[in-house]
């Protein structure tokens, strides 16, 4: 199959890439390495350096006779869409238009979206699946919600089949080494620990730790990077074989606190980790783990990595 993942050479997406060489996929990789990295590139893989704002340059790699895209290129740090909705309205929304819109150019049919647990907002139930309502308390997680309603107006009009995949909290890097590029600015709570214990943060913050869970702090469901790059494989194969459009949670359906975490990393690490505690922050969930049933009987996935022991392993 010959697949394009727009935003290949970030976290998430040199995972999905090298998941999709190991399939024996035809990739190219589309990045404006704004915040991956050249060094996450395959050489197995084609590489176009571009934006999705750019849209003659986009339509123009679209032309290459894809059966399926994947699209890994929206903004997401959800402080900064609070302060700044114009960019990640642009990004993450324009983004999102021109892709579709150079995709039924060029008659490509099959469309991978990298969506978010953002789009349900507080949770009403536990754990989340994918019936329970959606009420984005961010930016964030709106641009996420639309980018998948403009999908189904897109399935609806030109025929272009889709799959959300709504992660949780991404988490662990490749185990083999083979990936060696971080995130430039992390926003999750494993890629900031490993900065703490490489020593580019002087601690660790954590946001509250007077939550009604069992020891204070959050509590979410943490989903190894790899299990979310075979998902995507699933994916598309599921799309490339006729099946219908879908939305489908990825988590491992067990909850871990963030003092478990940090309880784990010093296990792991033998020292402690210098922890400071701070307000809990606006709109942040006591405990937010998925209901993934979906995903398993529609797409045949289970995640491989269920301790977080194991998971913590691999990002150190």
């Amino acid at each position: 199959m010959k697949v394009l993942v727009i935003g290949g050479a970030g976290y998430i997406g040199s995972h999905v890439v090298k998941a999709l060489l190991a399939d024996h996929a035809d990739v190219t990789v589309y990045d404006d390495l704004s915040s991956g990295h050249k060094i996450n590139l395959f050489p197995a893989a084609h590489f176009v350096e571009g934006n999705i704002l750019d849209y003659g340059q986009l339509e123009k790699t679209m032309r290459q006779g894809f059966e399926a895209v994947v699209h890994l290129a929206a903004k997401k740090a959800v402080g900064e869409s609070m302060i700044n909705p114009e960019l990640y309205a642009e990004n993450n929304l324009l983004g999102a238009v021109h892709i579709l819109n150079a995709m039924a150019q060029n008659n490509v049919k099959a469309l991978v979206f990298s969506s978010s647990a953002a789009v349900y907002g507080m949770p009403e139930y536990l754990p989340v699946d994918e019936k329970h309502p959606l009420n984005p308390i961010s930016f964030y997680g709106f641009t996420k919600q639309e980018t998948e309603r403009l999908m189904d107006w897109y399935d609806r009009l030109k025929g272009i089949k889709y799959t959300a995949l709504r992660y949780f909290n991404a988490a662990g890097y490749d185990a083999s080494g083979a990936i060696k590029g971080r995130d430039r600015h992390p926003q999750n709570l494993l890629p900031i620990i490993k900065e703490v214990v490489d020593g580019k943060r002087q601690y660790l913050s954590v946001f509250g730790n007077d939550y009604e869970t069992r020891d204070g702090t959050c509590i979410r469901d943490y989903v190894h990077v790899s299990d979310l790059a075979d998902a995507h494989v699933s994916a598309i194969k599921r799309l490339l074989a006729g099946r219908p459009s879908g939305i489908f949670n990825l988590g491992t359906s067990q909850g871990v606190s963030v003092k478990e975490v940090i309880d784990a990393t010093e296990r792991i690490i033998g020292k402690p980790l210098p922890v400071r505690f701070e307000e809990h922050r606006l709109g942040d969930p006591a405990v937010l783990v998925a209901a993934s049933d979906l995903a398993e009987s529609e797409l045949g996935w289970k995640p491989r990595y269920t301790l977080i022991d194991d998971i913590i392993r691999t990002e150190l």
